[in-house]
């Protein structure tokens, strides 16, 4: 997939950024509907464990966020889990969640 609008291709820089710079499985970044970006890496602590996507909503959510634009999730993973689409659509119903691999390549859209 290569027509990704400059706006999301931002989100995938973001994600790829923290994904590298924290050494984690996973990177993911969002933009609400105020044109505000979080990103987040993977949480995995023995009393909490987080996606990236669901840490960036969290975010997102801790700051005010009452919907979000777009999401991105950097993975090796074939998918993105449940948990991870529910929390974006907790927040709404029509983003575009996109699936990215570590080169920034954006391998398909949720």
């Amino acid at each position: 997939m290569t027509d990704v609008n400059p706006e999301d291709a931002k989100l995938v820089t973001l994600a790829r950024s923290v994904r590298a710079r924290n050494g984690a499985a996973e990177g993911a970044a969002v933009r609400d509907l105020d044109g505000r970006t979080y990103n987040a890496s993977t949480v995995a602590l023995p009393s909490l464990k987080l996606t990236a996507l669901q840490a960036a909503v969290a975010a997102a959510v801790s700051s005010g966020a009452e919907g979000l634009e777009a999401a991105v999730v950097v993975t090796e993973a074939a998918d993105a889990d449940a948990a991870s689409l529910a929390a974006v659509r907790d927040l709404t119903s029509s983003a575009p969640v996109f699936l990215a691999d570590a080169s920034g390549e954006i391998r398909k859209q949720l």
